[in-house]
């Protein structure tokens, strides 16, 4: 599965009504770190699909969202789970420490 990209207008929605645990990139289109996690991030898509939940956010076009979970640094990925905070990582991590923020 795709990571889909979510926006104010839909980002509670998707994130409280997940039935998995979910991991959010917060990512802007200029950003080097962002473009070098993108890979990695849509393999875990495709290897974890039905077990974990992948979106992201734009912090150029929906800045309230990163402003609200106080996103400070991009690649910022939010693990949630249950519609909560269970995780954060900051900056490109690896896949095995992706994983884990959901473990």
């Amino acid at each position: 599965m795709a990571i889909q990209v979510l926006n104010g207008e839909n980002f509670d929605a998707h994130i409280n009504a997940a039935q998995k645990p979910v991991i959010v990139d917060f990512y802007a289109d200029w950003c080097g770190p962002c473009k070098m996690i993108a890979p990695v991030l849509e393999q875990l898509a495709r290897e974890q699909e039905g077990e974990v939940l992948f979106y992201k956010i734009n912090v150029d076009n929906d800045s309230p969202i990163a402003s609200r979970f106080q996103v400070q640094s991009i690649p910022t990925l939010i693990a949630f789970k249950d519609g909560k905070i269970v995780n954060t990582m900051v900056g490109a991590g690896s896949k095995i420490k992706i994983l884990d923020m959901v473990k």
